[in-house]
């Protein structure tokens, strides 16, 4: 045995007893012929002490040791002298006299602090990622998404759920984000798929009877990245039979009720605040609104259009945010160039004070027109207005940038964790490149009863059975009732372009196991990595991941995506013919 304890688990009970340690020199300190070593494991640091008058062989040994070198000790706990008691480690009152001493590897100076503070760049972090993860900090992380696993776990084993795991190889139905696709060596000019997610298997798992299903499922999407997206990511997916809406959004407020207590003793309130897609756009800008500051946007185009500014006046909508705190005129300059590097074409400013409202375009505006702005935006002495026009859709997604921007500028942003449900958004969205609808989620949503007959006449109109669980403006999760009628599903397919030959290339192994009778049937597919950055504080989803990619979906550690040697290509029957940018 190596060991009999970790590095973090000893304590003054064990003063006077023999223990072997090993793990990783986190550093050495020579005192005036005494070595310290500060020993390190995933568990805690121990210091242990090379004293000439005790072992002066093994001290001359200790002499030679370096960071990060691998060992193994071997000596008798003792309580550390009087006044070098350190209260910050767990191992603080005692050291470990050592008797022997085992060099199990020896290591270069690393190229990165093993610190919780460290100056390193992310590709450096990432190059080096073995050396990042030894960090305590990083171990934490790690441990908290481990200890996170199995609560969830452990709720849907106690809610009667089967844990089913879905295949990583399957058939390409590109929906959605592009897939990563895979060639096959024994059927050749074809391919296999990874999934974007295990959508159409847990279908087909109610379909079979399984009316209770989950797994920490691997999702694969070959999509543009950015700090809470990866191309592979994990995903608390489930899905429940003869269930409606309100059925799974219960479920899931209870999940992370159990989650929040378990790991961070936090009892959240429910049931979470639920706002309609439309209302969400409305006040916050967003589907994915962040509820833990005010400032809702006020729609002013009817007062704006009727006054004598006429730089809007052939804009679709005029929305306005107002700063709840005093901004300088140094920071609206600030603020009109951020609105121009986000896609607006201008920002218009007032600010309120006890004469009403005062700018360099507030002459445009008579007393009238003023005081209806200050009644519908509720501004008042001290606050500044800012405006955006544009397109409706165009609008709301600058302004409610703008509303995130002014909200973390001005320390508006609460501590805690404010949930909601974003429900009743539109089945389809027009897709102007393509000239077509397409499915805002995915096809197999159902639409809601009532707006069937609107189906092949008006799809603007469509509402879905749909439900998104946001956190602090982030998406954690999105669900829906799914279409369990074939005729329905087809339906919903030739509104997006697919003919029925077309949906029975693409999907027929669905439609035809709906032909064998399908249960009622719903479920949601919740970002783990993302539920478990939150839950830390943390931003970017990479810290709570052990290997990401970067930004460009490369690994610099192990040099993914990388080329392959011919002979692997010929085997799968593939010619490589690059265009060199």
């Amino acid at each position: 045995m190596l060991r009999t304890h970790t590095c973090g688990e000893l304590s003054a009970k064990e003063a006077g007893k023999n223990t072997k340690l090993a793990g990783w020199v986190k550093t050495r300190r020579d005192h005036g012929g005494v070595i310290f070593l500060d020993l390190r494991d995933r568990y805690g640091i121990t210091q242990v002490v090379f004293e000439p008058s005790h072992n002066k062989a093994l001290h001359a040994s200790a002499e030679h040791i370096g960071r990060e070198w691998v060992i193994a000790v071997e000596g008798k706990i003792r309580h550390r002298p009087e006044g070098m008691v350190n209260g910050k480690m767990a191992t603080g009152e005692i050291e470990i006299l050592a008797d022997k001493l085992e060099i199990i590897t020896k290591a270069e100076v690393p190229p990165i602090e093993i610190e919780d503070e460290t100056e390193a760049n992310d590709e450096t972090r990432l190059k080096y990622r073995y050396l990042d993860l030894r960090r305590p900090v990083m171990q934490k992380r790690l441990l908290f998404r481990s200890r996170a696993a199995m609560v969830v776990r452990e709720y849907f084993a106690k809610n009667n759920f089967i844990e089913i795991e879905t295949p990583l190889l399957v058939r390409s139905t590109p929906e959605g984000a592009r897939d990563y696709i895979v060639p096959s060596r024994v059927h050749a000019g074809k391919f296999y798929a990874l999934p974007q997610s295990p959508q159409l298997y847990k279908q087909i798992l109610m379909i079979a009877g399984f009316d209770r299903y989950f797994q920490l499922a691997k999702c694969l999407r070959d999509e543009d990245l950015r700090e809470d997206r990866q191309p592979e990511h994990t995903q608390i997916d489930f899905e429940i039979s003869f269930a409606d809406e309100k059925d799974i959004m219960t479920l899931v407020e209870g999940l992370y009720k159990h989650l929040f207590k378990e790991m961070l003793g936090i009892q959240l309130k429910t049931p979470f605040r639920v706002i309609t897609h439309s209302e969400a756009i409305k006040k916050y800008g967003s589907d994915k609104p962040d509820l833990r500051f005010g400032m809702e946007l006020a729609d002013v185009t009817d007062i704006v259009k009727k006054t004598e500014f006429k730089t809007f006046a052939a804009e679709e909508q005029i929305k306005c945010v107002v700063a709840e705190k005093d901004i300088s005129r140094n920071e609206i300059d600030e603020l009109i160039g951020w609105a121009k590097e986000n896609g607006a074409k201008g920002l218009a400013w007032m600010k309120a004070t006890e004469h009403g409202l005062e700018s360099s375009i507030t002459k445009y505006f008579d007393k009238d027109a003023q005081n209806k702005i200050i009644e519908i935006t509720k501004a008042r002495k001290g606050m500044t207005l800012f405006f955006i026009a544009d397109n409706k859709k165009k609008t709301a997604e600058i302004l409610g940038k703008l509303r995130l921007e002014l909200g973390k500028r001005l320390g508006l942003v609460k501590e805690g964790f404010e949930f909601c449900w974003v429900v009743d958004f539109p089945l389809f969205e027009w897709n102007e490149e393509e000239n077509r609808w397409e499915a805002a989620h995915h096809m197999f949503t159902s639409p809601k009863p009532e707006h069937l007959d609107m189906l092949e006449k008006a799809p603007e109109k469509v509402l879905g059975n749909l439900y998104d669980l946001v956190l602090n403006g982030t998406e954690l999760g999105s669900g829906s009732i799914r279409i369990n009628n074939p005729e329905l599903q087809e339906r919903v397919m030739k509104v997006i372009g697919l003919d029925k030959k077309q949906a029975e290339q693409k999907f027929g192994f669905l439609l035809e196991a709906y032909r064998y009778g399908a249960p009622t049937h719903g479920g949601m597919g919740i970002g783990f990595d993302r539920t478990v950055t939150l839950m830390q504080g943390l931003h970017d989803i990479r810290e709570a991941v052990a290997f990401p990619k970067n930004k460009k979906a490369e690994s610099p550690m192990d040099g993914s995506p990388n080329e392959v040697e011919d002979k692997q290509l010929r085997e799968l029957h593939i010619k490589s013919d690059i265009i060199k940018k």
